[in-house]
Parts: C-alpha cells; structure tokens; sequence
C-alpha cells in the first residue's frame, strides 16, 4: 500500500521459492488490491518470456518464483520493466540453503546491485524485503540485502502468531515399514487426547500410506468408541451424499467417518471437495503426503508429523525431510482468533529425536550453496555481457552471500584459511575453474589475457534457460542423420530430468511399463535412472498409457521441462544447419503438446476421440475422404453424430478444439528475386494469417487467440510457429524464425545465396509447435546468377567501413 501511495509509477515483485506459496499468494493478493486495482495489474508469472515480458509491462504487483524472475530479470538493462520495480519482497530466505537457494542468491544479488545502479542515477529508489523463519546468521543475510540495523528484526522460534506446544514420540523399530505399523495406534491416541472434535492434520511419508493411515483411523474409531470422526451437528446423510461424487472407493469410505485424505494426483473437484468439507468442519481428520505440504492452505488445531523420513530411490535410502517443510508443516498448527495453543507431534526414530530438537527449537543457520551451481548464471552474465573478463567475474561474486560466508566459515566452504590473500585466491580458483568448464562446453571463448566472451551454446542455454551440461550433451549428441527417436532420447537425457523422484518399488512399475511400450528402449536403460523414467513417462505420454498417480505427477512435470528443452533443440541443430533434423524435433515438440506418435492418425488429438472412431472415419465414404480435422467441420450434423457417437458434452470438446485447430494462410516473397547473384544474401518476406469465420470477427476476444487446446499438456499453452528455409536435396537449412501468431504475423528470412550460379529449389517450412497435422511447406525456385568480382570488393570494403 505505501508502494502504491509514494509512487505510483513503481512496480512491486513478490518472489517465493515455491510455486504453491507464489499461486496461494496471487490468490490473496488479488482479492485484496483487486478492488483498487485495474484489472491485469496483480499477475502472476507463467514461466514462459513473450507473454511474461507482457504481463509485468502493464502490472504494478508482480508474484513469481524465484526461477521466473531469474529468467526475466537477467537481461534487466534491455528490460524498462525490470528496471521501475520499486519494491522487491523476498519470503521464505531460509530456503537460501536449499535446492532453489542459489537461484534465490542470484536474484537477490541482481536486485542489490540494481537498487546501487538507481541510486547512483538518482532515480527511484529500490526497496527490499525479506522474510523468514527465525535465522542463526539473520544480521549477515540482512547486510548482503542491504538492510540496516534498524530494519532488522529476528525472533525466536517460540514467538508465533499463537503459542504451540510440541510432542515428541520416538520409536526403536530400525526397519521404517515396521516403525510406521508401530506409529498406527499412538497417531490416534494423539488426536484423541489433544484434539478431540477439532480439527487436525496428520502428515506421512507417501501416497500410500495417507490411504492406510486413514483407513485405520477408521477403524480404531469404530472399534474403540464404536462410532465415527463426524461431530453430532454434522448431517451425515449431506456428508455421504458428497462422498458417493468422489471418484476413488477408498476415498468414499473414509470420509463418511469423518476422516479424509488428499494426494498430488487426485482430480481437481475431488480435491476441492475435501477441502471444503475440512473447511466447514464436517472433516475433523485429515491425512496427507509430505509431499503437498505446500499445496495445501489450511490449519488446524493439531499436526501429528507420522516419520519424519521418506524414501529417495536415486540414492537407494531413506532422506530426512528437509527442515523447511518441517516448520511449514508445524505451522500450519494455528487457528488464530480460536485456539489459544496449537499443537504439533513429532513422531520420529529414537536416534534423530535430539537432533530433531535442536533444529526445531533452535535458529537455522544459512549457508550459500551457489559456489556448486556458478556455471548457468555465469553463462548467462557471460551472455548480457555483464560478465567479459575474469575480474568482473570475481565482482560478481563479491555481490553474493557466499562472499561473506566465507570467512565466518572458511571449513564448510574448504578454504585453508581467512585472510585476504587465502580469499583471494579461494575465489580466483572458483572463477577460474567455472569458466573453464563452459569453455571446455563450448559456452564461452576465453582468451590468454583473461577477457571472456559468448558463444552460440552458451546464448542458446541462456535464452532458454537450460543447463550448460544439457546443451553441451545436445551438442554432442545431434548427428545431420538424427531422427525422432534419437532426439527423444537425447532429450531424455538432459540434466533437467536429473532429480526426478525414483520412489519404493517404481523401477519394478517402470519395467513393467517399458516391455509394453511401442519402441524398445536403449540396451544401456537402467531403471534407477531419473533420465530413464523420463524417457518411459513420454513414450507412455505418446502411447497414452494408463499411469499410476505418482508417475501421473512426474509426468506432468517431465513435458513441462521438455516444451522449454525442445525450442533449444531445435537452435542448436539450425546453428549446424540440418534440416531434417530440425524439422524431425519440430515434430517431437507437437507429439509432446497433443500426447501422440508423429506416426498416428491426426483426428487422435480431437478430444474423445478413439480408435474405434477414427476407424468408422476412415470407412466414410462420403464425397470427400476425412483425412483432417477441418474435414470434421464440415461434415453434416446427422454425419458427424453418427460417426462419432459421443453425447453432448463431450462434442462440445469436439467443437472447441476444432475451432481452435489454426488454419493458417502463407504468403511468400523472394525480394529482388530478379537479381539473386552468388553468396549474395537473400531475403525472404513471409505472412502468415489466421483465418477467421466472418460471423465470428467480431465476437473473437485477440487474448484468446493462440490458446492451445491440448487436453493431455498438463498447462496452458500458446501456438508457437517455426518458419524455416532448406534445401531438401542437401538436407540444408538455410534461415529459421520461430513467431507468435494472434491474427498476422510478418516475419523476413535471411540466409547467403549458394557459391555456384544455378537453379535451385528451396523449401519453405511453415510448422507448428503445439498441434499436427497443419505443417504446410511451399517450393522456392531461385534462380542464382555469376557475382561480379568487382562488385563484390566494393561491397565488401563497404562492410567493412
């Protein structure tokens, strides 16, 4: 609000490491400035640059995860938006030493050193803010972001909004399986005694095991006090009424007692569902996955945290949780305005029962971990050129907190000592050493004097946001021959994939799923490997295979990741100027969105439809054959229902996505066709149209133009075109564009006239990146002739002036 008040022209950016904390604050946070606020002036960030770039221009408060602001904050002298923030909010910095620490570290660092710019241009001044649990090293963290003493408050852990009293209950059994059968009984004696007819909150280590604890909850109930969790004011009956809608049996059982629980992959109105019934207070009990401890905005009166270990299959054993989600999950022990005291049990192994205690009642200290994971945001200064030599490298690092943690603890991070000159050279190693490994990668040119500069890969991974590991595999890997399927395992393998969950018993699941797969996988597939799963999730993806819930969720994120790694993909094989393989990526990139083999029939990406369908399609004999989704259109009324049989709802699916199917017009100009001479350049003007009904133009909302209609991509998506120039005999690429269309769209191909006087046939390329079957391509004739030597002295000394 003072924001807002002060300086009006001023933007605010609110940054979370996790998604869930950035989606429930965007919710909040427009319903508290919605009402002062135009609408599209509290936006939260979607991850994707163009419409990003979009959203902030126009918005005054902007909530994002640290990621997406990396990705739009990096090149902040290009971007006016980045440079009118006003007001930046940090929350939850005890994730600084965490898996998303070092990206938070750099953004932080970023925006420090922005605010320092500003000042000295006297423009507005930047203000930061950041919030976290209680800090060992709060008085360091708050000097790196520049905050004075007088801004600085740290308290205690014991000081919340409400007093909690915390439990803790050990147990000896060694074997985890067995110590969960024991926490059985105590999980609901504690209910019961610290929270009986209020509401609580039991977190456990999987899926699984949120369905087994509920169940016996159930039945301890039943058996021990013979009736249910459901307070006597509750109807029972408008309980089991909403219990018969949800879709899994075990789900309909429990919660007719009273009792729930909730995972990652259950449908979003079952979801909801549960939630409201919690809410209102007809569920007293409900059990979840650690897993979702962010997802879920609800408090209780009591939290019982059942084992505070779960299972990681990439090392083989079982993790603790991390100490973040502890406190979260604790927190969430706080009904203000209700309850005088919230109250938490911890039941964990007698061994980590000390060690748990002084975490939690204790200050976390913060450490930097960024001095592991330099080389992308070294890459990426490299590529803004705010990184071009060694020192400014050293600088760069000067700006971290890792750079005033090294001295406080000189152990942790390995140096030999705490002096200046041990400083010194512990940070030119570092340097020396990333820039090192990104030339050996090909990211960067570095010279004997020290100066460093970018190159093709390295701007490639920067604009993309990928890892330099990853394109240098890419790199590595693509072949002028590569079709598909390599490039489907190439991209299986990206670093990206690297840290997908392997849970108990999923390589036997994976197994099972690869022998029934269309495409056998490579002979060096080895089950345990995140990169594996990967590639086994998109072939089911492609196959559309049924999938359990947890690999349902893995899934989703692996096609996420993999609409960001393709576009990459498809620059790193242009810059070596293959055209099939370009074209075959481009393809994968459509298979990925639609959930199909670039081999299947394309009226299989038409919502409900089936085999059994497209076949009587296949079978029309009508006056023209259906061979596309436009041919649906326009059929006849009586002809469609009989071919295709589906009821109401679900041909209101049909006519959506057909409507959405783009139907794009080409135009092409070959400038100064007439006047093409030898290793001269060649310009190309293309247009490209959408069509749109007449009856339609004026009711057609242009935000809405693009939207993908991908019922199998688990987010919304907007139509991407790559325009591309070859040679098909020469399996040459010549010149590519990627565009984003709404209505029109014009775009210019540059690319060098071949060295031999001649006819040629080019190819020109017009394909999409979401849907298949609407790729158009169009000969180019070109008639090349003799450059004249003279000539071509003249224009080159002309360039070189």
């Amino acid at each position: 609000m003072r924001m807002l008040v002060n300086d009006p022209q001023g933007k605010c950016v609110y940054i979370a490491p996790k998604e869930e904390t950035t989606l429930h604050t965007y919710k909040d946070w427009s319903a508290r400035f919605g009402s002062i606020l135009r609408s599209g002036q509290v936006v939260q960030l979607t991850g994707e640059v163009a419409p990003d770039l979009k959203l902030i221009g126009e918005a005054k408060i902007i909530v994002c995860t640290a990621k997406q602001w990396d990705v739009i904050s990096r090149r902040w002298r290009q971007r006016r938006a980045v440079q009118a923030v006003t007001l930046f909010i940090a929350d939850d910095l005890h994730f600084l030493g965490g898996n998303v620490g070092p990206v938070m570290e750099v953004i932080i660092s970023r925006m420090r050193f922005i605010s320092t710019q500003k000042q000295q241009k006297q423009e507005s001044q930047l203000r930061m803010i950041g919030l976290s649990a209680s800090l060992a090293n709060a008085r360091e963290v708050g000097e790196w972001m520049g905050v004075s003493s007088k801004g600085l408050f740290n308290f205690s852990p014991k000081v919340r909004p409400i007093p909690l009293e915390i439990y803790f209950h050990a147990f000896d059994q060694s074997n985890f399986a067995s110590r969960l059968m024991a926490m059985g009984k105590p999980v609901y004696n504690a209910v019961m005694r610290h929270s009986d007819s209020k509401p609580s909150i039991i977190f456990v280590p999987s899926r699984r095991q949120a369905q087994l604890t509920a169940i016996d909850l159930m039945t301890y109930r039943q058996s021990i006090e013979g009736d249910t969790f459901l307070s006597k004011d509750v109807d029972a009956d408008g309980i089991a009424k909403i219990a018969s809608t949800l879709r899994e049996p075990a789900l309909q059982q429990v919660t007719t007692s009273g009792i729930s629980f909730l995972h990652d992959g259950m449908m979003e109105d079952d979801w909801e569902a549960i939630l409201g019934l919690y809410r209102d207070g007809a569920i007293n009990v409900l059990v979840c996955p650690v897993d979702i401890c962010w997802k879920v905005k609800i408090v209780s009166h009591l939290v019982v945290i059942m084992g505070t270990e779960t299972f990681d299959g990439r090392e083989r054993r079982y993790v603790d949780y991390p100490i973040a989600d502890l406190l979260h999950m604790m927190g969430m022990a706080s009904r203000q305005g209700i309850d005088s005291s919230g109250k938490c049990v911890i039941m964990c192994h007698t061994p980590k029962k000390e060690h748990l205690k002084k975490l939690l009642y204790d200050p976390l200290p913060i450490e930097s971990h960024i001095d592991h994971y330099l080389h992308d945001h070294f890459n990426s200064e490299i590529v803004t050129k705010t990184i071009s030599c060694m020192q400014d490298a050293v600088d760069y690092i000067t700006w971290t907190l890792l750079y005033r943690r090294l001295s406080k603890n000189p152990n942790y991070y390995n140096l030999q000592g705490t002096s200046n000159v041990h400083l010194s050279e512990h940070i030119s190693d570092m340097v020396e050493t990333v820039l090192g490994d990104l030339e050996a990668s090909k990211c960067c040119q570095l010279t004997d004097d020290g100066d460093v500069s970018p190159l093709n890969l390295g701007m490639i991974a920067a604009y993309y946001y990928v890892q330099y590991e990853t394109i240098e595999l890419i790199a590595a890997s693509l072949t002028a021959k590569t079709k598909v399927r390599g490039i489907l395992e190439i991209l299986s393998h990206a670093s990206e994939f690297s840290n997908l969950p392997i849970r108990q018993g999923e390589e036997k699941a994976l197994k099972i799923l690869a022998r029934n797969l269309p495409q056998n996988l490579p002979e060096s597939a080895q089950f345990q490997d995140p990169r594996t799963k990967a590639l086994v999730l998109l072939h089911c993806h492609f196959s559309r295979k049924a999938l359990s819930t947890d690999l349902r969720t893995d899934q989703k994120r692996v096609l996420c990741d993999s609409i960001n790694l393709i576009p990459a993909i498809v620059d790193v094989i242009s810059s070596n100027g293959w055209l099939k393989p370009a074209l075959a990526a481009m393809e994968l990139s459509q298979m990925v969105v639609q959930g199909l083999w670039n081999k299947d029939n394309i009226l299989m990406q038409i919502p409900h439809f089936t085999k059994e369908i497209v076949q009587r399609c296949e079978a029309y004999e009508g006056e023209e054959p259906i061979e596309s989704v436009f041919d649906i259109l326009t059929l006849d009324d009586d002809v469609r229902n009989d071919l295709l049989r589906l009821p109401d709802e679900k041909m209101a699916d049909v006519a959506v996505f057909c409507n959405n199917y783009p139907n794009i017009e080409v135009a092409f100009d070959v400038q100064d066709a007439d006047d093409i001479t030898a290793s001269d350049p060649v310009q190309i003007a293309v247009t490209l149209e959408r069509e749109v009904d007449d009856d339609d133009e004026d009711e057609i909302d242009e935000s809405e133009m693009g939207k993908v209609a991908a019922s199998l991509f688990p987010k919304e998506k907007r139509e991407g075109w790559w325009i591309v120039v070859g040679d098909t005999k020469t399996n040459s690429l010549l010149s590519l564009k990627r565009v984003n269309l709404l209505r029109k769209q014009k775009a210019v191909l540059e690319f060098m006239a071949p060295d031999e006087p001649g006819d040629y046939n080019l190819t020109l390329f017009c394909m999409s990146d979401s849907y298949l079957g609407c790729d158009q391509e169009y000969s180019v004739p070109i008639s090349v002739a003799v450059g004249d030597s003279d000539d071509d002295e003249s224009s080159s000394g002309g360039e070189s002036n």
